[in-house]
C-alpha cells in the first residue's frame, strides 16, 4: 500500500474539507449567540473548527491530509464570506500542522480515541499561540483565562475527537468510506490492481 497522496486522497479530503467549510461558515453564527450567556460557553463550541482534519484523516489515514483537510476548510469558509478574512487561513494552517504533528508521532498508524484527543488538544494548542500572537486573550485575569482554555479543550476534546470518531464509525457502517479505506488488505490488493 501506497503511503503517499494520490489524486483521490486529495480530492476526497478537499469534498471533506468543502462540506466542513460550509459547517464553518454555519457554526459562527452559532458560536456568537451563545457568547452573551458567559461562562466561555463559545469557546466549547470552538472545537468544530478542528474537526476537518480528524475526519479526514480518519477516513484517508495518510501523511498530509490533516493539514490539507483544515487550509481547504478554511479557503472554503473565506470564500464564502468568513468574518474573520484571511486569519482564517492562517488559523486553518496552525490547527491543521498541530493535529498533524499528533497524527506523525504516531507514524499515521494509530486511529483511537486517545490519538483523537491528542489531535484536539494540540490543534487547541495552535489555536491558543494564535489568540496570544493576535491579542486576543492576553489581558484575561487568570481565573477567566484559565475558563477559556479550559472550555476550548473540552469542546475540542467532544467535537473534534469523540463526535468525529462517531461521525466517521456512522459514515463506515453506510459503506461510503469503504472506496478510500478499504476494510481489508484483500480490498487493499483489489483496488491496486484496478
Amino acid at each position: 500500500m501506497n503511503k503517499g497522496l494520490k489524486l483521490t486522497d486529495i480530492l476526497v479530503t478537499v469534498v471533506i474539507s468543502v462540506v466542513f467549510g460550509v459547517v464553518y461558515k454555519l457554526w459562527g453564527p452559532l458560536y456568537y449567540a451563545v457568547k452573551p450567556f458567559g461562562l466561555h460557553l463559545d469557546q466549547f463550541l470552538y472545537g468544530m473548527w478542528f474537526i476537518a482534519a480528524a475526519v479526514a484523516f480518519l477516513i484517508i489515514r495518510k501523511p498530509g491530509v490533516a493539514v490539507l483537510a483544515e487550509m481547504a476548510a478554511a479557503s472554503g469558509e473565506l470564500i464564502m464570506g468568513s468574518e474573520w478574512g484571511l486569519e482564517t487561513m492562517i488559523y486553518g494552517l496552525v490547527q491543521g500542522l498541530f493535529a498533524e504533528l499528533i497524527f506523525a508521532l504516531f507514524r499515521y498508524k494509530r486511529y483511537d480515541l486517545p490519538v483523537l484527543f491528542l489531535a484536539a488538544a494540540a490543534s487547541t494548542v495552535g489555536s491558543l499561540i494564535m489568540d496570544f500572537w493576535k491579542g486576543y486573550i492576553d489581558e484575561l485575569a487568570a481565573w477567566n483565562l484559565t475558563l477559556y482554555i479550559g472550555m476550548r479543550l473540552i469542546g475540542a476534546l467532544v467535537i473534534a475527537g469523540w463526535f468525529a470518531r462517531v461521525l466517521v464509525n456512522a459514515l463506515d457502517a453506510t459503506g461510503v468510506t469503504r472506496l478510500v479505506r478499504p476494510a481489508s488488505r484483500e480490498d487493499w490488493d483489489s483496488l491496486d490492481r484496478e
